[in-house]
C-alpha cells in the first residue's frame, strides 16, 4: 500500500492464509506494530472510506501530492475545513483500487490549567 507511505506506514506483518484457517491478513503501521489491517475475503463492493492521522501538514501535503490523478477525479487537495473543526488539515486521495484515503492532521489540543 504505497499510498501510506507518506504517513510513515509501511507493510509490517503479513499473515498467510494456512495460518488463519482461509483467509490472509496484512498489517500495515509505523515501526514494529501494525496499526491498520486489511484482509482477503469477499471483494467489497463500492468505495470504502479509510482516514489515517498525520503527524503534520506536511505529510497530508505529500500523501496528496503523489495522487495528482486522484485530484482530477474529484478529491479533495490539502487544505483545512473548518466546518469539520477550526484546525482540520486534510486531504483526500483515491488508492488504486478507488478507495477513498484521508489524510487529516489535527494540531494536539492546548489545555489551560487553572492556577
Amino acid at each position: 500500500m504505497k499510498v501510506l507511505a507518506p504517513l510513515g506506514y509501511d507493510l509490517v506483518l503479513e499473515v498467510a492464509s494456512e495460518e488463519t484457517g482461509g483467509h490472509s491478513h496484512a498489517g500495515f503501521g509505523a515501526g514494529a506494530k501494525p496499526q491498520f489491517w486489511i484482509g482477503s475475503g469477499k471483494p467489497v463492493r463500492g468505495q470504502v472510506h479509510f482516514a489515517f492521522t498525520a503527524k503534520d501538514r506536511a505529510a497530508v501535503r505529500a500523501l496528496s501530492s503523489g495522487r495528482a490523478e486522484s485530484r482530477r477525479q474529484g478529491q479533495r487537495r490539502p487544505g483545512t475545513t473548518p466546518h469539520y473543526h477550526q484546525n482540520y488539515f486534510g486531504a483526500f486521495v483515491l488508492d488504486p483500487d478507488g478507495h477513498n484515503i484521508e489524510a487529516v492532521c489535527l494540531p494536539a489540543r492546548v489545555i489551560i490549567s487553572p492556577r
